[in-house]
């Protein structure tokens, strides 16, 4: 039976090991894989990053099962980039050249003005604090990765951290990795030293979201602990507020997604519970074996010991475990979705403009366990405002595109122009 050390990733969850030394000898993820990726759509992996720009979603890195025999992963290809477009649902796979970064999971990444920036994640060798930017933006046909050498102390190497988006400065939290110097055990990061007002505990694998000029942070590991806090922090005044809600709340979690979906709300899924389960399930008693298995997540209270018959509300169980915070409310409502059969533990998620949230990857089993990940490459969408009447009548003409296609050339050539990139016809005549 393998170790307490091999079924861990190396690239996944180390503080499930907190006194492991750095120069533990663990199998690790292959380098780039020379696998052949299938056409029009990227392999399924977790601990990728993926950030937006309200249209597009742009996919880098992460890892998936390994097909090479001694290694338990492998990281996928640093040197391409995946571009999917939100409206037409379309994948777009590009090469990248330049000062590329190793193939990472865990590290943290934000989209502003079409240039992606990248820092901090765990690679074959270890964690790093390598600061990149790329910008999509150009119109050379491979794009460019440039290391940014930046100006004072860097943060200490780390993974698993969060980012804040405000102004003209990235904010990072939290996160996995070692002392600057000396001390070579591994150990949650805590950089912050200037701020006011209680702080939240050291956490790796945490949630963080940005709205106006508060940074929000939801949960998270310590220790042997997944969190269901929630914070806030002025990035004004650097001061931090604990907030603290009324009515039902979603459970302590890790690996999980927290995406700002308005100026008053917060979309939360999935994740990793403290009892290693991840998040859409529930135990559900079976009439006929007369035991309790995994199902599906439930709000209240969970069976215990003793000599009651519990009954399980099915109405609850068709939620699964997506929720949406209130800010002006100061309360977690559970969201009703269609994929409760459907888990997701570090995966990512990334809002687009017509109000939906899309979720990409991640895996669908505990990664911990001895059993092979359920790597996924699934796409989730989440519609959370109505849509737009132009959406509409763009989907109704794609039902019934037999009977319209005679018609199309009577659009205006930017609807003409939205319809055949779902289609990936070259056709743009139109109105």
């Amino acid at each position: 039976m393998a170790d307490d050390n091999e079924e861990l990733p190396v690239d996944e969850d180390l503080p499930e090991d907190e006194d492991l030394p750095a120069d533990e000898e663990i199998p690790g993820p292959a380098e780039d894989s020379l696998e052949h990726l299938e056409n029009g759509s990227p392999a399924e992996r977790s601990g990728h990053v993926a950030v937006s720009d309200g249209q597009c979603m742009f996919v880098w890195g992460g890892y998936k099962n390994a097909q090479v025999r001694g290694f338990y992963d492998f990281y996928l290809p640093r040197d391409e980039i995946w571009i999917y477009n939100m409206e037409t649902g379309r994948w777009t796979k590009h090469r990248t050249a330049g000062d590329v970064p190793p193939s990472m999971s865990g590290s943290c990444a934000v989209c502003m003005d079409r240039v992606l920036y990248l820092f901090g994640g765990h690679h074959a060798r270890g964690n790093t604090n390598k600061f990149y930017m790329l910008n999509s933006r150009s119109s050379d046909k491979v794009l460019q990765w440039v290391r940014v050498e930046c100006q004072g102390t860097p943060p200490s190497s780390k993974d698993k951290l969060g980012v804040w988006v405000y102004r003209n400065k990235l904010i990072f939290f939290g996160g996995y990795g070692y002392y600057p110097e000396g001390e070579q055990i591994g150990r949650f990061e805590f950089d912050e030293t200037s701020f006011w007002g209680k702080s939240p505990s050291p956490r790796a694998a945490h949630a963080c979201a940005t709205v106006g000029n508060r940074g929000y942070v939801f949960g998270g590991r310590y220790r042997e602990s997944r969190m269901n806090d929630l914070y806030s922090l002025n990035l004004d005044k650097w001061e931090w507020h604990e907030i603290i809600t009324q009515g039902i709340c979603p459970v302590g979690r890790s690996w999980h997604s927290l995406t700002p979906v308005s100026s008053d709300h917060l979309f939360l899924f999935g994740g990793f519970t403290t009892d290693k389960q991840p998040l859409n399930f529930l135990p559900a008693l079976d009439h006929m074996e007369l035991g309790w298995h995994l199902d599906m997540m439930c709000i209240g209270l969970w069976p215990s010991a003793g000599n009651k018959l519990h009954l399980l509300s099915r109405a609850l169980a068709s939620a699964g475990d997506a929720w949406i915070y209130c800010i002006s409310k100061n309360e977690w409502i559970q969201f009703e979705h269609n994929y409760s059969e459907k888990p997701r533990l570090w995966h990512t998620a990334c809002a687009s403009d017509e109000g939906e949230v899309i979720v990409f990857g991640g895996c669908a089993n505990n990664l911990l366990a001895h059993h092979k990940a359920a790597h996924s490459n699934e796409i989730l969408v989440f519609s959370l405002q109505p849509k737009s009447l132009v959406r509409l009548c763009l989907e109704a003409i794609m039902c019934f595109k037999e009977i319209l296609a005679n018609s199309w050339h009577c659009l205006p050539k930017h609807l003409l122009h939205s319809l055949n990139q779902r289609f990936g016809s070259n056709n743009t005549c139109g109105s």
